[in-house]
């Protein structure tokens, strides 16, 4: 995809596609209706995917309704995934991870979690959160059924 001008740079043509995939997913979406175009829908739990391996695997995730968050309790912290609830969507708003706990996948668990949360209540996934909207570009099919 370009935008139609030849004037622009590889740089400026990169940006453009992004700005458009950005928009894309910022739309919010039917959890059960990823686009067709898109790859093997256990292509997420591959190898090297994102998770590390023995990283953050042990903790659970928990949905702390009252708190209207996602909490990964660890003996090193509380990592979080805010999120608003309506009646038709789930709307994730801020991942908070410790310091102590960065670098590990945290973040991506949480992501994870939430996106299949939102799945099993078929509620549509509006992703105002920059980590989930990164995590849903590398694993588009996560809210796939």
């Amino acid at each position: 995809m370009t935008s139609g001008n030849h004037d622009h740079t590889p740089e400026e043509e990169r940006r453009i596609r992004e700005a458009a995939l950005d928009e894309t997913i910022a739309e919010s979406f039917p959890a059960s209706d990823p686009p067709s175009s898109l790859p093997n829908p256990d292509e997420h739990d591959a190898p090297g995917s994102g998770v590390p391996e023995g990283h953050a695997g042990d903790a659970t995730v928990r949905d702390n309704r009252e708190a209207s968050r996602f909490e990964l309790v660890t003996d090193q912290g509380i990592a979080t995934l805010d999120y608003v609830r309506t009646p038709g969507s789930m709307v994730f708003v801020h991942t908070e991870v410790p310091i102590a706990l960065r670098g590990r996948g945290v973040a991506n668990v949480l992501a994870a979690s939430a996106l299949e949360a939102a799945r099993r209540e078929g509620v549509r996934i509006v992703a105002q959160c920059p980590v989930v909207r990164k995590y849903l570009q590398k694993h588009p099919l996560t809210t796939g059924r």
